[in-house]
């Protein structure tokens, strides 16, 4: 099966009501959700036919949306990306999830996150 490597992230102040209508209104699938304190939901990645979103708790981040794109060579892409003038706002860093990202501004403002992360990697619990 081919694997999507770019993902829009789409923050939400009320992850639990998102999932909700995304899921009754538009046919999202549940594909990872981890819980927060309090019973809240911390992040959810959604699927729907070959594709999907990822959805955090917005914070202070004043995009609305972005896109993550998986890269098999973080280094590399991260080094061009500077060559090339890129505004790198979260330099090359570890994941609490294990991966390593770096995110970028394109010239129009918009937010790009470049990652080792691949949603649909086999997990090392199953």
């Amino acid at each position: 099966m081919s694997r999507p490597a770019i993902y829009p992230i789409v923050p939400y102040r009320d992850l639990r009501g998102a999932l909700t209508f995304l899921c009754d209104a538009f046919g999202f699938t549940t594909h990872f959700l981890v819980e927060g304190p309090g019973g809240g939901i911390e992040h959810v990645e959604l699927a729907l036919g070959d594709g999907g979103i990822i959805m955090p708790t917005r914070g202070n981040d004043p995009a609305a949306m972005w896109l993550c794109v998986r890269v098999d060579d973080l280094d590399a892409h991260h080094e061009r990306a500077v060559r090339a003038g890129a505004r790198i706002v979260d330099d090359l860093h570890e994941t609490r999830h294990g991966s390593r990202d770096y995110s970028a501004l394109d010239p129009a403002g918009h937010r790009w996150t470049f990652t080792t992360y691949d949603p649909y990697a086999p997990s090392a619990d199953a």
